[in-house]
């Protein structure tokens, strides 16, 4: 496994740090900073909360912390998230800006949800022999995203092919500073913060990958987008929120794509982390 925590710690104010790197050094998957509540600790093991409750100051000490004080990183905050040293994660919520229904910005913030990056190289190692298009299920927070991150290193660098990314949101591989914060593979590329409609029809015209992964399939646009790669004969790794397979079937979203078989695999990962195959 591998965390920077020491770059998690740092973006906390200094009365935080010692009882979230002893609560949460092993097993802290995110820290809810709310102002004029105590900070809450959203562990594997169930939550904890600390005695100081939250002010101003301190969502302003971790916004600042994890920007650098830059004004082109606090600007990305438009998306309602920053992306700190390290990969870590934060998530803001405050006064929005909306333009043409879409957030442009978030002032006066109010919430943080700092969810820490860890790394597990290896994780999809049983998922070697598996040829063909592969869809990632399981609920929120069973480690989705993590093990579609190392099937992409699988396929890249096992001469399986190139494989394009499409990061809408920079979850598989979150950037800093343009650069991944985790090891992506020989033969990875990635389009970042693009719409995945968009990404997979330009990485189709322009990248001629054998592989194409998206994170989160949620809208029929994408699903569309998804068709059309596969008809051209790209190979898919693609992820989705479905507790079993007959939650996948009933959701009128996914019915296409399951229809028309476009996956021969899905995995299907549990709470606690571990993982089945199944074939379609």
């Amino acid at each position: 496994m591998n965390c920077q925590w020491q770059s998690f710690l740092t973006l906390l104010p200094h009365w935080m740090r010692q009882d979230v790197d002893r609560l949460g050094r092993d097993g802290l998957q995110e820290l809810r900073i709310r102002m004029g509540q105590p900070p809450e600790l959203i562990l594997q093991s169930g939550a904890s909360r600390l005695k100081k409750q939250t002010e101003r100051d301190d969502i302003n000490f971790v916004i600042n912390a994890a920007s650098e004080y830059s004004p082109w990183a606090a600007g990305t905050t438009a998306e309602g998230f920053l992306t700190a040293a390290g990969g870590h994660r934060i998530g803001i919520c405050g006064v929005g800006t909306v333009k043409d229904r879409s957030l442009t910005g978030v002032h006066y913030p109010t919430s943080l949800c700092m969810r820490v990056a860890r790394d597990f190289p290896g994780i999809a190692q049983r998922a070697d022999g598996i040829m063909g298009s592969i869809l990632i299920i399981g609920p929120p927070g069973s480690g989705k995203t993590t093990l579609m991150r190392d099937l992409i290193r699988q396929r890249s660098s096992k001469g399986l092919g190139s494989v394009v990314v499409i990061d809408e949101r920079e979850e598989i591989f979150p950037l800093y500073r343009g650069h991944a914060c985790f090891p992506v593979g020989d033969r990875t590329d990635i389009m970042s913060r693009c719409p995945k409609a968009a990404g997979i029809d330009a990485a189709i015209r322009n990248m001629n990958p054998e592989w194409i992964a998206v994170d989160e399939i949620t809208a029929q646009e994408d699903c569309n987008a998804l068709l059309h790669a596969g008809w051209c004969g790209v190979n898919l790794l693609a992820t989705a929120h479905a507790g079993s397979l007959q939650d996948l079937r009933t959701r009128p979203v996914y019915q296409t794509l399951i229809g028309y078989k476009l996956f021969s695999h899905i995995l299907l990962l549990r709470k606690d982390k571990t993982w089945t195959v199944e074939r379609i």
